[in-house]
């Protein structure tokens, strides 16, 4: 039996460039700016701001549609949207435009592997390998979708050409894994996932695979139970890896342990069909019959034709002495399964109790008759060699499979989910995009900003307070209420249209009207609402001319900042801001990395940018900390970006300062605990991360499984 299909993940980051101010209206196409608007797009693009990038991009093919890296970067857009199709075609505009935009081909080739074009991907490949021949990503993308048209000998070619080139791959290693599961060699299979995991032990499909050989050829639930856990300790928010460990625990006949799975399975997600279904066996097994009912009722709710459920039920009916409703649901199986014996066997005894002496004997007559017909069936197909070799011998390979043994064998079997949460091939480029996201797998929680909007996520609920939002809330003087939140949130079209409709507004109040500092504030709110912080900065800066005091407006300009530092870092091809404020990465105690990606030698130009950006942001905090010294999350901003300058020490002090003032500031906990692990005090580390889980932020277990391992 097959538990998981595991596909390839393609860790990869977007595109993003520096970003320039647009000013004035943008209504009249023919007069954009295209430069300005081109890179406005591609900021939206880096935020991951999918739609609102589309717009830019869609004024700028409106006004020049001979450029190429409009479709480009509008086909990025769409592919991250799952517009599969749309992503094709603008990639081959701009292929059109200019075939040596080695991107765009790797764009479309995923693009028509998502919709199962494998030889056009493949050709796709081929044509990005020859102006780049040691491209890591379109080597593993050939080599996954020649695996899928059974192109096997080619597969196995293409990896090996990976693995020389790239040695400590290991998602290598894991893709030409499946190879061998797919040729039945689970010898090299299994050594293939081994190395994979000596290289990098946080790739839980690696140990999924490794337990589905293990439990599937080897019968050696003990090792694949040790490899689900190991998947679930990266993973821990996948139902279907709780449902799938349940299965090896019920096999190893620990009950509880499979219940309590299933039990936490449907914590994570109500709707798990598989799960209902699993414990309304299990709580069959066990005699707990009411519960058992409502599990297999909660299935058929949603899916009315599972038989399986709706056969478990019926037995359960007859248990309870519910004939009729046993009835009912044999009726129903029997409409689909007319030759169950065991089906008109149990509607017998349930016609009997019920006084239907008929009934029930002509049940029984008639369940009796067709045993004995499936049994000598059953015989004859055992005879019969020449079943397993043809057309013919597939058909009647297809009736066995619903013949009443195999049926019944159905009704009562666990069932296990494949890997749903797969992340899908997506666009790779180390020169440009997030490439300070790289190989960097644990989090800090982000600095908080004013906006708009948030989307909230988390487990407790929180309210982000600030009594200067509240105030200027109260004097309703800006086009919309303002919040604090720390989640990035993505613009509808109407939300858009309304932000760039206020710019317009504040364009116009602003050239005829005697200046204020809340007009110049609000429009620098629109501006970062539409990822323009260049923008913002001008217009913050401004407000503060004209009021110093304006505390809010120091804290939206050190965002602003924020946001314009991590754009011009990405420019930087160097490789400087190679660590991010959002990314402390793999967590080895007491190792720090150095500033930068330029060891030993003198800062680059981005590193002195980046200085400089830095130390602006850390004034501005500091303005707000001074005006509003109970603001916590300005000094849970300015411990971010002491993390980002490797001064974890104040890192440590911003936190604790926050912390004296809100006990309950879960975010500063979490991030507090990683400087400690950072710093190799893994005392204080585990205990910020548990009270920060108790709190409410739910990745502080992760780390937790990580470092208690």
């Amino acid at each position: 039996m097959k538990l998981f299909r595991i596909n390839i993940c393609f860790h990869v980051m977007l595109v993003a460039v520096f970003a320039v101010m647009v000013s004035g209206s943008m209504k009249c196409h023919a007069q954009i700016n295209t430069d300005q608007v081109m890179n406005i797009g591609r900021n939206a693009l880096y935020f991951e701001d999918y739609i609102l990038s589309i717009q830019y991009f869609n004024q700028v093919i409106k006004a020049k549609p001979y450029l190429a890296d409009p479709y480009f970067y509008r086909a990025i857009a769409k592919l991250e949207l799952e517009d599969y199709k749309g992503a094709e075609e603008d990639c081959s505009m701009a292929i059109e435009r200019n075939p040596f935009i080695v991107d765009a081909y790797q764009v479309r080739g995923i693009a028509r592997q998502t919709l199962k074009d494998y030889n056009g991907a493949i050709a796709d490949y081929e044509a990005g390998l020859q102006q780049m021949p040691q491209h890591r990503v379109f080597l593993m993308n050939k080599a996954v979708s020649e695996c899928e048209i059974g192109e096997y000998g080619k597969a196995d070619s293409t990896y090996t050409r990976l693995l020389s080139i790239y040695p400590g791959y290991a998602n290598g290693y894991l893709g030409r894994a499946q190879l061998r599961m797919e040729q039945h060699d689970t010898v090299a299979a299994m050594a293939d996932i081994d190395k994979s995991i000596s290289i990098s032990k946080n790739i839980p499909g690696a140990y999924v695979m490794r337990a589905e050989i293990n439990m599937d050829y080897n019968k050696d639930f003990k090792a694949a139970l040790a490899d689900m856990d190991e998947a679930i300790k990266l993973e821990p928010h996948f139902s279907g890896y709780f449902i799938n460990r349940a299965f090896m625990k019920y096999n190893l006949d620990d009950y509880f342990g499979a219940m309590a799975d299933y039990d936490y399975a449907l914590q994570l997600d109500p709707t798990s069909m598989a799960a209902h279904f699993n414990r309304g066996l299990l709580r069959t097994e066990v005699g707990d019959n009411n519960k058992a009912i409502y599990d297999f009722s909660y299935v058929l709710r949603s899916d009315p034709g599972n038989m399986a459920a709706r056969y478990n039920r019926a037995l359960l009916y007859s248990e309870t002495g519910q004939y009729r409703d046993a009835i009912a649901d044999f009726d129903a199986v029997l409409e689909t399964y007319p030759d169950f014996d065991a089906v008109l066997f149990a509607r017998s005894e349930c016609k009997r109790k019920m006084g239907d002496m008929a009934g029930g004997e002509q049940d029984y007559n008639r369940a009796r008759e067709l045993s004995r017909e499936n049994k000598e069936r059953q015989k004859e197909n055992e005879n019969d060699e020449t079943l397993a070799q043809g057309d013919d011998g597939k058909q009647a390979e297809e009736t066995r499979k619903e013949s009443p043994e195999a049926v019944m064998n159905k009704f009562n079997t666990l069932l296990t989910v494949e890997n749903d949460n797969e992340i899908k091939p997506k666009y790779e480029n180390r020169t440009r995009g997030r490439i300070q996201d790289f190989n960097y797998h644990i989090d800090l929680e982000p600095m908080f900003f004013l906006s708009y909007y948030d989307r909230s996520d988390n487990v407790v609920e929180n309210t982000y307070y600030i009594k200067e939002v509240t105030d200027l809330n109260s004097l309703r003087l800006l086009p919309f209420m303002l919040l604090l939140t720390n989640s990035q949130f993505r613009l509808y079209e109407d939300q858009i249209e309304a932000h760039f409709r206020s710019i317009e507004y504040y364009n116009g109040l602003l050239a005829t009207s005697s200046a204020r500092s809340i007009d110049y504030f609000a429009r620098a709110m629109d501006f970062m609402m539409v990822k323009n912080p260049a923008g913002a900065i001008d217009d913050f800066t401004r407000a503060i001319e004209l009021s110093p005091d304006f505390s809010l407006a120091y804290m939206g300009r050190s965002y602003a900042r924020y946001m314009q530092m991590q754009i011009d870092e990405t420019g930087d091809e160097t490789g400087a801001g190679s660590t991010d404020v959002h990314s402390v990465g793999n967590i080895t105690p007491g190792k720090q990395a150095l500033p930068g990606g330029n060891v030993g030698g003198l800062p680059t130009l981005g590193e002195r940018k980046a200085s400089v950006a830095m130390q602006q942001i850390i004034e501005d905090l500091d303005r707000v900390i001074k005006l509003s010294p109970r603001n916590v999350y300005a000094m849970f901003n300015k411990g971010n970006i002491y993390m980002r300058m490797q001064d974890l020490t104040a890192a440590i002090s911003c936190y604790t300062e926050a912390i004296n003032i809100k006990p309950d500031f879960g975010e500063a906990y979490y991030n507090r605990g990683l400087v400690y692990l950072r710093l190799g005090n893994k005392d204080k580390g585990i205990e910020d991360l548990s009270k920060a889980g108790e709190l409410g932020i739910l990745p502080s277990y992760n780390v937790l499984k990580r470092m208690t391992n």
